[in-house]
Formats: structure tokens, sequence, C-alpha cells
């Protein structure tokens, strides 16, 4: 598969922060099978906080998105010119033997390419990433989670024996979130996400984290600066620490690492508490990201309706049927098997 034993390797997985867990084991498969290798990973800013101190990972380099979009919407072709050039400079710089596009776009196949690496492996993708790659493979998507970077690793030759979720939170992060978060232990839940048929509704969530702190569990909320608003309505009048929107994600992940547990939707947050290890309730209802998750600790709640997954094409006129039938007794339940 892999035509020279490579001696820097970079991967691509841009973002969002949910993939980006998710594609976290491959640095550690990777490793095993070149250990000698330097192993870099390309992504935007924003998840860079889970990928700081991430075992294996020798540097991180940040795509300028924001800085090319900016230049285009002002119509300064030239400067984004000469922008890409001094990016695709400083990638080739790095000598890369061996890219893998673990985004499958065409906008990371081109930042592969940019690197001059002979060897550019990715997935392939409706759209036309082809001509940017050197060698694509089919992406394998089971109920196993992380399921798609696990048979790339394996049809890569890597070692896959060991192929779990990581964290990279920096130490500055961790020291933070030790800070923030309270002496005794703490529940962490995530209600929020990016699509509203991925949500469980305001009652099921003020019911649960009500039942929650009269068995004596102190909660705390976590969720992006798009949420607040939300979560002030949410959460009103509960008996909860509101952390929405409070911290920068590396501290969110910290808090996540550091809790007795997490119930949480198809959110980031919730694929951060099965990285960390600890106990994690998943729901899931118009999406399916996984049932198997290699962990005892783990409950995923999802009830398979025939109208499901429906990812982003609801059939239900928004009545959202797969996530309003989940009951709080079951979340709880599935909770307290676990602690």
């Amino acid at each position: 598969m892999i035509a020279t034993e490579p001696t820097r390797v970079l991967i691509i997985r841009l973002s969002a922060i949910g993939d980006v867990v998710f594609a976290s084991p491959l640095v550690a498969a990777c490793k095993k099978r070149y250990p000698e290798a330097d192993i870099d990973w390309l992504a935007e800013g924003v998840v860079r906080p889970l990928l700081t101190e991430l075992p294996g990972l020798n540097k991180v380099i940040l795509w300028p998105r924001q800085e090319w979009q900016e230049l285009w919407r002002e119509k300064r072709f030239f400067a984004l010119v000469s922008a890409v050039a001094a990016f695709r400079r400083k990638l080739r710089a790095r000598n890369y033997d061996l890219v893998i596009d673990a985004q499958g776009l065409v906008k990371s196949a081109f930042l592969a390419w940019l690197t001059g690496s002979r060897q550019r492996i990715g997935f392939k993708s409706k759209e036309p990433n082809g001509i940017f790659l050197s060698d694509r493979h089919e992406k394998s998507i089971t109920s196993r989670i992380s399921s798609e970077y696990l048979a790339l690793a394996d049809t890569l030759g890597w070692d896959t024996s060991s192929f779990k979720m990581v964290l990279g939170i920096s130490a500055s992060d961790d020291a933070r979130a030790r800070d923030v978060a309270p002496e005794a232990p703490y529940v962490v839940v995530a209600p929020f996400t990016t699509r509203p048929q991925k949500h469980w509704t305001q009652a099921h969530w003020r019911t649960l984290i009500g039942r929650l702190a009269d068995a004596g569990h102190q909660v705390a909320c976590l969720g992006g600066p798009g949420d607040r608003e939300e979560a002030v309505v949410l959460l009103d009048g509960l008996p909860v620490l509101n952390w929405v929107g409070s911290y920068p994600l590396g501290v969110s992940a910290g808090l996540v690492k550091h809790a007795a547990g997490v119930i949480g939707v198809d959110t980031g947050l919730t694929h951060m508490g099965i990285a960390a290890g600890i106990p994690t309730v998943a729901l899931f209802g118009s999406t399916c990201p996984y049932l198997e998750t290699g962990r005892d600790n783990v409950r995923v709640i999802y009830h398979g309706l025939d109208c499901a997954p429906c990812k982003r094409s609801p059939t239900c006129a928004g009545r959202f049927d797969c996530m309003v039938g989940i009951t709080t007794d079951e979340a709880l339940r599935a909770f307290n098997e676990l602690v």
C-alpha cells in the first residue's frame, strides 16, 4: 500500500469537533506502524485545543481558512494567490512523504496536493477530490465508533489493535479546567448541537436535570457561545452550573475529562466523554454515528425508528419522534447503570 517507508506523515482532518475526536486514534495507529516517523496534523484553528498534546503527534499546522475566505470576499485575488503560495511553501518545507486526507472533501484533498507529497491517500467522495489524490478508498461506515478511520488505518496496514479516541488537551487548559471544576463530583449535560432534529426536548432535559439533582448529583451544563440564550431558558430555576459559552474549547474538554459522567446528544462534547473514558450516555435519533464504542462505561440510546436515521432530511414534519420518544426514565436508568 505505502510505496516507501515514511519519515514524515501529515494527517488532514480540518474539522468538525466531533469528527476530529473520532479521527484521533489515527495518530497512535500510525506511530505504532512507523515509530520513527514525525506525524503532523493539519486542522482549522477551532479544533487545535483537542490536538495540542495528542500522544504521538509532533506538530499541529493550522489552515488559514478565514484569511483565505476574507481575501476572496474582498476580491483581493492576487493577495489570495500569494497567501496560498506562501502556505504551499510552508507545507512543502516539511517534506512529507505520506499525506492522509481523513476529511474526504475537495478542499482537504487540495491541501494534501499542496504538500507536494507523492503519496496522498484519502477517501472516495461525491466531490471530485480524486484529481488531487494519488489513491482513494471507500469510506466504510459501520455501527462501530470511528469506523471510517479504523477501516482506513487497516487498509494502510497500520496497527489498529487498540483504536481508541483520545483528547490532546494542553496542560494549561487542563489546569484551568481543574480550577473551574467544583471539588465535589459533577455530571455534565450536553444538550446543544447543530440541528433541531438532533435535540432532545427542553422538557426532557429539565426533568432529567431535576432528577439528577434530587439524587444528589451536582449537574453542570456545557455548550458553545451560540447556545447561551437557549441555555438561559432551558436552565431557568434549575440547580445547575451554567458553563455554556463560558470557556474555550480546550477548557470545556478538560471539564468533560474531569466529570463523573456525561449525558448528551450527538455533539462533540458527548463524544469527548467517551474519548476521556468516563461514563457516558449518548442520545441519538436522526443520526446514529455509532452503537458500538468498545467501552463498557458507555450507553447509546437509539430507538431505530423506520424513518431513522434521517440525518439532514426529516420526514416527521418537525415532530422529531426519534428524540421525543427517548424518555427521561430511560436516560436516567442508563446513567445509573454506569455510576
